[in-house]
């Protein structure tokens, strides 16, 4: 049985509580009041509920931090050395479609580094978790990175330009480049759990262009923390400010990166 933090059992309890919302949410999914943000990006009432009641919960067992959400945007703390990264829905095309396959995630960023994740599937009850310096879970079950070496044996996962998401002939260039290589490419629809794969070993690494920090800031965290490697695209650690990542284990790491950022 792993032993966590407080600050990481307050990021699973309000992971769990928002949950609930959701799951009731997936099974009426027919009826969601859907309204649109931007082509191709949707934005339900259970989005919205799930960010309120993180946010509440969060903000009650650590009052001064401050937020940086999906749908509130940044929310500024008195306390300006730590602050919550959180996606309530990650997967939301998904979840309007009955795919069950989308996750809640939160971050924790203490002094600008990325301490802690949370990444919870409330369909296949799979909770992600990690601290830095203490290793990766999945229901208290350690996590480690894939040992596969040969590019010729693995399996990556992307995301794949849709409607208002640039640069479709970077990605073409990438499979052109890749496919030829590898046993498999896979696209999930959750760039956490895409992450939170990675960690697990189910997959061999991942790669994605144009994301944002609550996409991507829990599952980094995970996969580090699950003996993986994770950069931005053009090899550097500025994978937040970019929202272009990169991330593997490490024996394949290095070839995927290089690959890409050609």
């Amino acid at each position: 049985m792993a032993l966590f933090s407080p600050a990481l059992n307050v990021m699973m309890g309000a992971a769990s509580k928002a949950a609930r919302s959701l799951r009731r949410d997936f099974g009426e999914v027919e009826n969601l009041q859907v309204s649109t943000k931007g082509p191709g990006d949707f934005v339900s009432q259970a989005d919205i509920r799930a960010e309120k009641t993180i946010f509440e919960e969060l903000s009650r067992a650590r009052p001064g931090y401050g937020f940086l959400m999906e749908e509130r945007g940044t929310v500024e703390g008195p306390d300006k050395s730590h602050r919550w990264i959180i996606d309530p829905l990650d997967g939301t095309t998904n979840f309007l479609h009955s795919i069950p396959i989308f996750a809640i995630s939160i971050a924790l960023e203490r002094e600008g580094v990325l301490v802690a994740g949370v990444i919870y599937n409330p369909i296949t009850d799979e909770m992600f978790v990690a601290e830095r310096g203490t290793g990766a879970f999945l229901n208290n079950r350690r996590l480690r990175v894939s040992a596969r070496s040969r590019m010729a044996e693995a399996v990556f996962t992307t995301g794949i330009p849709h409607q208002g998401r640039s640069e479709p002939n970077k990605f073409m260039r990438d499979m052109d480049t890749l496919l030829p290589q590898v046993a498999g490419i896979r696209r999930f629809g959750s760039a956490a759990l895409d992450l939170a794969f990675v960690a697990a070993g189910r997959v061999d690494g991942y790669w994605e262009r144009g994301l944002k920090a609550w996409d991507i800031a829990a599952g980094a965290v995970i996969v580090q923390e699950a003996g993986g490697m994770v950069s931005d695209i053009d090899g550097s650690d500025g994978y937040l400010n970019s929202g272009n990542i990169v991330a593997g284990n490490p024996s394949l790491f290095n070839d995927l990166q290089k690959q890409i950022s050609r």
